[in-house]
């Protein structure tokens, strides 16, 4: 069988931007996929935060 290649999808991490302005302990982080040549920049997404019990934007750290 013969090894199958790299591709281009890669993992990526996304963080909550307004639980790490606001200094409370914890973090929101959610792990998900993007392919890297479709997409090169960092991306945002709306996602919930249960630490803020609301959704706020996430984006992707490095």
């Amino acid at each position: 069988m013969a090894k199958k290649s790299k591709g281009n999808r890669q993992q990526i991490i996304l963080e909550c931007t307004e639980h790490k302005a606001s200094g409370m302990p914890g973090t929101s982080r959610y792990v998900t996929q993007k392919n890297k040549k479709n997409t090169p920049a960092r991306i945002e997404l709306k996602k919930y935060n249960p630490v803020l019990r609301k959704v706020t934007i996430h984006r992707e750290i490095k």
